[in-house]
């Protein structure tokens, strides 16, 4: 597995950096098996506004899945406990979700005749639990601005995708953070 950990206006010294790996490396290795990647990153917030600044956010690429979570305290100690809190929990939840799919398949495969494809009923189920899942809901107003500005106010927020009206084309876009530290945007054809 590869574990990397990374400082954002902050100098990262070997006392954080084995900290985090003794307290994140150990949690994930009892809880998950087949992670390919582990990101950890130390960020600083220069806002004098806020008490907890050290923020810690910590990305698990799975097999299958990415887990992601943020922690932030008054120390970079503090937070990096509070966010692998966090990561126990979701670890945790995924395994569940693995377990209950892995459950679901196996009655699917049990039942006689049963082809293990889905059915109008058991769309309309599915339909239903999706539509239960989706736990938050965000409301936003859109303003003209130019894919540039877009990208700016994404990185403002540090979010990793960003939606506007584009100023020159007056449709819904979206700009987005590549992995490659560039930058896309996706815009609709109608």
């Amino acid at each position: 597995m590869e574990y990397i950990v990374k400082g954002r206006n902050v100098d990262l010294d070997e006392k954080i950096k084995s900290y985090s790996e003794k307290k994140i490396k150990r949690k994930i290795n009892k809880l998950l098996d087949k992670i390919t990647r582990t990101e950890v990153k130390l960020k600083l917030e220069k806002n004098p506004r806020i008490s907890d600044n050290k923020v810690v956010e910590i990305t698990l690429f799975a097999a299958g899945a990415v887990i992601k979570v943020n922690g932030a305290g008054t120390d970079f100690f503090e937070a990096i406990d509070r966010a692998s809190s966090k990561l126990e929990r979701q670890i945790k939840k995924y395994r569940e979700k693995l377990i209950e799919r892995g459950r679901r398949n196996n009655v699917k495969e049990a039942v006689p005749g049963g082809t293990g494809k889905t059915g109008s009923g058991e769309s309309k189920k599915l339909e239903d639990k999706v539509r239960q899942s989706i736990v938050k809901t965000k409301t936003f107003i859109l303003k003209p601005i130019t894919p540039e500005e877009a990208v700016i106010q994404m990185e403002f927020l540090g979010h990793d995708f960003f939606v506007f009206i584009n100023s020159e084309t007056e449709r819904t876009a979206v700009v987005y953070r590549r992995k490659d530290s560039n930058y896309g945007l996706i815009e609709p054809t109608i």
